[in-house]
């Protein structure tokens, strides 16, 4: 691999290394912030709440680079309307022809709201590569329907199929997290003084 290659293949993964800490794509609710890994506190001040799940392979690292070819969900809330928007964010770096991942449907077969947020191409030298960013809009309700964890089914134009597999630990610790910033846990009392005898 020649040198500008690697320089390219470097600068376009650091684009896909950043999606999981940019705002939802233009279709989003406006102004959505990236906030957190871990759930929000009650005193932030932000309207709007970011939480990004744990990051988890669906194929090996490209090109033995760290961190690409990875899922994780990701949740968006609205702490003035109460309304929550989840996502499960898929980035995916190959080679060979361009899959143009355009569709998703979960483990039933029904139709998910699909998300094209990024699609570059890495480098053409002596064969291509690409990169891709996409997500699905997953129902809340379907989330806690499937606490041991559910599927959620890609194609691409290509008639490339990947199907990504959300572990119930993964969906626990999303829905958790979201709960914790919707019922912020009120600070626990003292306890009372034993009587004076």
């Amino acid at each position: 691999m020649t040198a500008r290659r690697r320089g390219i293949l470097a600068a376009s993964l650091g684009l896909t290394l950043a999606a999981c800490a940019q705002p939802p794509p233009p279709e989003a609710p406006a102004r959505l912030s990236a906030a957190a890994v871990a759930p929000a506190r009650g005193d932030i001040p932000s309207r709007f709440v970011g939480l990004i799940g744990t990051r988890t392979q669906h194929a090996p690292p490209f090109l033995g680079v760290p961190e690409t070819n990875f899922y994780c969900l990701r949740s968006f809330l609205d702490r003035q309307t109460g309304e929550t928007r989840h996502q499960l964010y898929v980035a995916d770096s190959y080679s060979g022809p361009e899959r143009h991942w355009d569709a998703a449907r979960d483990g039933g077969g029904r139709s998910l709201r699909f998300l094209e947020i990024t699609r570059h191409e890495i480098t053409c030298d002596g064969g291509c590569s690409y990169t891709e960013e996409f997500a699905a809009d997953i129902p809340e309700s379907e989330l806690r329907a499937n606490p041991q964890g559910l599927k959620v089914a890609f194609s691409a134009h290509s008639g490339t199929e990947k199907t990504i597999t959300i572990s119930g630990s993964q969906i626990t610790a999303q829905l958790a997290a979201v709960d914790a910033v919707h019922n912020p846990a009120v600070p626990a009392a003292a306890p009372p003084s034993p009587p004076h005898q």
